[in-house]
């Protein structure tokens, strides 16, 4: 029962945060805008660290123990910094299409790294999902894709996003063997923010200029997005394989999908549609477990009667 009560809280944990990493496209649109990709990063991480070290303090967390830095910083310098500069960036020289097309490689990433470091094992079940949800995002990728041509340069620094965050997630799973889920997203994001820093004049200035509404969707981003989302994704993380949470994301493309529709009346066509459908069953997939077949009863076969001179095999 305890096992089962697990496996609902992490799926729910994970739940939370692909709500919060589609929600974090409508707000990069509005805050993306006014703000540069370093700004807007380094920004989004002094907001989600400011709201995690005040939990930290009200919880009295304290450090973590020396054997979870390794990978916090890791984490913390390819996943919390580089992945969200260079994201920001590719994101201004491609469409949000090729983006996501680019982007969604991630999961497949973690699951090979998973593999090969972490021993994941890589069932028929998951490999068949992230099958159907990457053909989802390939669908949903073209059917918003400009008719122009893509920029290599937005090419290349999307897929640097990708490893980036395959790689911070790999780093970030032996972390969680010995420190807690808010501990590992706390230090993980200051580390971040400290990598970030050489982009604190632009934020300054262009803080300055940027309307309201630019500025509270960048500290929605770090509060909720960031803090919260990436919180929920480690206690979630520290509780199955990064294999399986790799593909769990993969319901953020169909989540962007709906909210652009519902919040900036950006009505899909069929083939979006189609996409987001396929990306949810490839989750599904991957997410469910082979049944288990009930075994027979065993009954005991009768005795035989033994030949009384026989003696039995060695």
């Amino acid at each position: 029962m305890n096992h089962r009560r697990t496996e609902l809280l992490a799926a729910g944990a994970a739940t939370v945060t692909v709500v919060l990493w589609a929600s974090a496209f409508v707000s990069i649109r509005s805050a993306g805008a006014a703000y540069s990709p370093g700004a807007l990063a380094l920004g989004r991480l002094l907001s989600g660290a400011l709201a995690l070290g005040v939990i930290c303090l009200i919880r009295r967390e304290g450090l973590p123990p020396r054997s979870a830095w390794r990978g916090i910083a890791v984490s913390g310098v390819l996943w919390f910094g580089f992945y969200m500069v260079v994201l920001n960036w590719g994101e201004q020289q491609v469409d949000a299409g090729t983006a996501a097309l680019v982007v969604n490689i991630g999961p497949i990433l973690i699951a090979l790294l998973g593999a090969r470091l972490l021993g994941d094992a890589m069932p028929p079940r998951l490999l068949a999902g992230m099958a159907v949800s990457f053909a989802g995002a390939v669908t949903v990728g073209l059917s918003m894709s400009d008719d122009g041509g893509a920029s290599v340069l937005g090419v290349v620094l999307c897929l640097l996003a990708a490893i980036a965050y395959a790689g911070g997630v790999v780093a970030q799973k032996p972390a969680l063997g010995s420190a807690t889920p808010l501990q590992v997203t706390t230090f993980g994001c200051f580390t971040g923010a400290v990598v970030c820093l050489p982009f604190a004049g632009q934020l300054v200035s262009e803080a300055a200029d940027a309307p309201a509404s630019a500025t509270l969707n960048m500290v929605y981003l770090g509060v909720f997005p960031t803090a919260l989302a990436f919180t929920t994704w480690a206690y979630a993380l520290a509780r199955t394989t990064a294999s399986r949470m790799g593909a769990t994301t993969y319901a953020v493309p169909a989540l962007v999908v709906l909210m652009s529709w519902l919040a900036l009346g950006e009505v899909p066509g069929l083939l979006t549609l189609a996409g987001g459908t396929l990306c949810l069953a490839g989750v599904a997939v991957s997410r469910s477990r082979a049944r288990r077949t009930a075994a027979a009863p065993v009954t005991a076969p009768e005795p035989r009667p033994q030949p009384e001179s026989a003696s039995d095999p060695a």
